[in-house]
């Protein structure tokens, strides 16, 4: 028998009881206690979410690992109770959710979209084309599962597509960089930015003001990502001055974002309320099955977290 904490707010429980019971039971787990209340001795796995208000892990003898429900581990990660593996949400609803919605918004800037919906004044600009694909360069900070995924895609649809990383990766189609130097040159000249890194020290106010300035004139920003890695002042005063052209984003320092936030009022803003992709839960909760059914198994988790890295 295979005891299962699910901490997570009530109408995730909701949501999740019913296809995380046919996920475990199609794991080969059809007798996994699955409950919201355990005594703390008896539980094997936690099924988390990092707004629950479970924050102590230590009163846990018999853990085994945490399984975030979450693509974001940095409200958990450092968590010095938490001493078992743990695995960070990577689900297939979530990827293609967010690849539609950076590809969408892609495709919206390049070409130009925006002033054919808006404030149309009955002048037929004849001739006004934008640029083939293949000559607009976009580029994607932050190569994980995600982020990848959204390189690939954009590459598919023929963009000059850069993608930059801590660690140097490989991903056919496009222009890969590296470290501080590659940042560099992934940002330089840039027309479209994606940001899609994790939030940790190393990644906050990535794009500052010295990062906005080496994009195209008039580039475009969307974070789909984490609100900390942009300096939301620095933003700001680019878009003022007309060298960022327009910043469509998604995530947020403050969540939900005060309606006294600049970014509100913003001609050259689009606001979206965090919904460039949510796990779904049908997909999560066999993601979750089968990093169970691996743990009682004695085979590697999936997707776990690298702790130092903070991601």
């Amino acid at each position: 028998m295979t005891n299962v904490l699910f901490a997570a707010r009530p109408e995730r429980w909701q949501s999740y009881e019913t296809p995380l019971r046919e996920a475990l039971a199609d794991a080969g787990l059809p007798d996994a206690v699955l409950s919201t209340e355990l005594d703390p001795e008896v539980v094997e796995y936690i099924v988390y979410a990092p707004n629950s208000g479970l924050t102590d892990f230590s009163v846990f003898p018999r853990l085994k690992a945490v399984l975030n429900l979450w693509a974001g581990v940095e409200d958990v990660v450092g968590n010095e109770t938490l001493t078992v593996p743990l695995a960070r949400m990577v689900d297939t609803g979530l990827e293609e959710g967010m690849v539609e919605w950076v590809t969408g918004h892609v495709l919206r800037h390049h070409l130009g979209i925006d002033a054919h919906i808006h404030g149309q004044d009955a002048v037929w600009r004849a001739g006004v084309v934008p640029p083939l694909a293949r000559d607009r360069v976009v580029t994607v900070l932050g190569l994980g599962e995600l982020g990848t995924a959204c390189a690939r895609a954009l590459a598919a649809l023929r963009f000059d597509v850069r993608g930059w990383s801590r660690r140097p990766k490989d991903v056919p189609g496009v222009e890969c960089h590296a470290g501080p130097d590659g940042l560099r040159d992934a940002l330089t000249g840039a027309e479209i930015v994606v940001l899609l890194l994790p939030d940790t020290p190393a990644t906050r106010n990535i794009l500052d003001a010295g990062a906005l300035r080496l994009l195209a004139p008039g580039a475009v920003v969307l974070n789909p990502g984490r609100g900390p890695l942009i300096d939301d002042d620095a933003l700001l005063a680019a878009l003022d001055e007309g060298h960022i052209g327009h910043a469509t984003l998604d995530t947020f320092r403050q969540e939900p974002l005060p309606p006294d936030h600049p970014f509100w009022s913003h001609p050259r803003v689009t606001v979206t309320p965090h919904i460039a992709s949510e796990t779904r839960v049908p997909t999560a909760s066999r993601v979750i099955a089968e990093n169970i059914r691996r743990g009682e198994a004695g085979e590697p988790f999936l997707h776990l977290v690298d702790r130092g890295a903070g991601y």
